[in-house]
């Protein structure tokens, strides 16, 4: 098949992309290990997409465990350019509700035991990550909203996704310091996930997925794994809604990102000057 331009991960509640046909399944070892399962591969609506369940089907992995580099090198290496991450958050404000969408532009990384760059061990870049989403993608995601015309479900545009380590949700001092920080939407997922992205020259947009209030609300029942499986499987049929128009909109007019180029002012190291080992392990991400 062609090399799909487009990938989708998918996050809680989403593990397969309705649709697609003509499917494929990639096993590909990367320099990073195993991505989270195989790679569906397939063609929706005769564009060619790449989909990666992020917690493996079945969902086995928490959110530390992640094989994030392995993902992102997998799809970039199977021609990804453009990436939209389908992921579940808690809401820290009280006009962004349970069932609604979110569409952020800005990250906060709390995490801590998570490999956050494919750079070190003989090649150094510093990506620029002030706009850490596609602001392009994000708008052709928004546009794709619209056109879907979903009942009763709002999207909110901007905002910050603070992304934590977990399993375990929030403290409620958590849950308020969070919302001191500025931070809009709490997830788990998301970091090293988006500066991986920007490193290796994908566009990227995240569409959040609101099951909860998180801890913070006093008038609302405090979030459980049971609570928030069942908004986000409510959710996960309006997703599929949303990236399949996404992806005919793309198709129709691909965008043209800064990210793409990201590496042409981060690279500090020069090509000629990293070992071949070093080369073999970056090639994907450069070329």
């Amino acid at each position: 098949m062609d090399h799909p331009r487009i990938g989708i991960i998918g996050g809680s509640g989403l593990y397969a992309m309705e649709g697609l046909e003509n499917l494929g399944e990639h096993h590909i070892d990367t320099p990073y290990g195993a991505p989270s399962d195989t790679i569906i591969t397939g063609f929706l609506d005769n564009v060619p997409v790449a989909f990666l369940a992020r917690h493996g089907r079945g969902h086995r992995l928490i959110p530390s465990e992640v094989p994030y580099r392995a993902n992102i090198h997998a799809l970039k290496f199977l021609g990804v350019r453009e990436l939209l991450s389908i992921s579940a958050v808690g809401s820290l404000r009280e006009e962004i509700a349970p069932l609604d969408m979110v569409l952020p532009d800005q990250f906060i990384d709390l995490t801590r035991r998570r490999a956050s760059t494919f750079f070190g061990d003989g090649a150094v870049a510093h990506v620029a990550m002030a706009d850490p989403v596609c602001l392009l993608l994000a708008a052709r995601v928004a546009t794709a909203f619209a056109h879907s015309k979903l009942p009763d479900v709002r999207l909110h545009r901007g905002g910050t996704y603070a992304c934590v380590e977990g399993p375990a949700f929030s403290t409620r001092a958590e849950s308020h310091m969070l919302r001191g920080m500025g931070a809009h939407i709490v997830g788990m997922t998301n970091m090293p996930e988006a500066r991986l992205a920007r490193e290796a020259q994908m566009a990227y947009a995240t569409l959040a997925l609101v099951t909860d209030y998180d801890c913070w609300h006093t008038q609302r029942e405090a979030v459980s794994a049971d609570m928030a499986i069942a908004n986000l499987m409510r959710n996960a049929e309006h997703a599929q809604t949303v990236v399949r128009t996404l992806v005919r909109l793309l198709h129709a007019d691909p965008i043209a990102s800064p990210a793409h180029t990201a590496l042409q002012s981060a690279l500090v190291t020069r090509f000629e000057d990293m070992s071949p080992g070093v080369r073999a392990r970056l090639d994907v991400l450069l070329a």
